[in-house]
């Protein structure tokens, strides 16, 4: 069984509101130490993509100084994210402008973070590079461990116009995807600021709900942004027969 927390959408941006409600739910997650196998983290870590806001999630997540985290702490870009400050900064590696994907293989499952970002734009899409990445890593992985996809962007509409309007791209190559790799047997997501689970191609979608404010749906009432919601987060659970369980929490 694999236990995952998640968080998205912190939007670091040097203001003390941003990361005090970081920070809380750093806290919270920091004290389930021996008990959550890791941290995904879903994009949009910093709000306008610069480099001091990505020292400060270095610093804020462990990152630099994995001794500082109690377990793994893996990241993806978002659509605020910008790639060579978020690899320099946050990753402490050459900058580069490529998608940023990583692997991470734990006993019963593997999850695959993919960059569903596009440069400069606020919609999402993965590029052939990425799609070239997952299929290739799928092949290595060693007799089809199960695998969850995490990445910013929800590749169906959530209802509200918001989201709906920068979501992934060309959802049928994704689909096409999923229909020939059955090993995949969930998708994690960020992006929309609210928690949400629904299903895509036939594999359950969970939306993480965002830490930095609560969106607002359409029947809730006016405005967008709920920002005194607390910041939330959620628990995903893989079990031995690849089901995929999720659970929200606020901090």
């Amino acid at each position: 069984m694999l236990v995952l927390a998640h968080i998205s959408d912190l939007h670091l941006d040097g203001t003390e509101r941003a990361t005090e409600r970081a920070e809380r739910v750093r806290d919270r997650l920091w004290g389930l130490a021996g008990r959550v196998d890791a941290l995904l983290v879903t994009g949009d870590i910093a709000d306008h993509g610069a480099e001091a806001e990505y020292e400060e999630a270095a610093r804020l997540l462990g990152l630099r100084d994995p001794d500082t985290a109690p377990f793994p702490v893996l990241t993806c870009p978002g659509n605020h994210d910008s790639r060579a400050p978020y690899r320099k900064a946050l990753l402490g590696g050459p900058a580069g402008d490529g998608p940023v994907n990583s692997l991470h293989v734990f006993d019963d499952a593997a999850v695959l973070m993919c960059d569903s970002s596009i440069p400069g734009r606020d919609e999402g899409e993965f590029d052939e590079e990425t799609y070239a990445w997952i299929e290739a890593t799928l092949d290595d992985l060693d007799g089809g461990l199960p695998a969850l996809l995490a990445f910013h962007h929800p590749p169906v509409a959530l209802h509200h116009p918001l989201p709906d309007a920068y979501q992934l791209g060309e959802p049928r190559a994704l689909a096409g995807l999923l229909e020939r790799r059955p090993e995949i047997v969930g998708l994690i997501t960020g992006h929309a600021h609210t928690p949400a689970a629904t299903a895509f191609a036939g594999r359950p979608l969970v939306v993480g709900p965002g830490v930095t404010w609560t969106l607002r749906l359409p029947w809730e009432g006016e405005g967008v942004a709920d920002r005194d919601a607390p910041p939330g987060f959620a628990f995903h659970v893989l079990d031995d027969e690849g089901r995929l369980t999720s659970h929200f929490r606020v901090a």
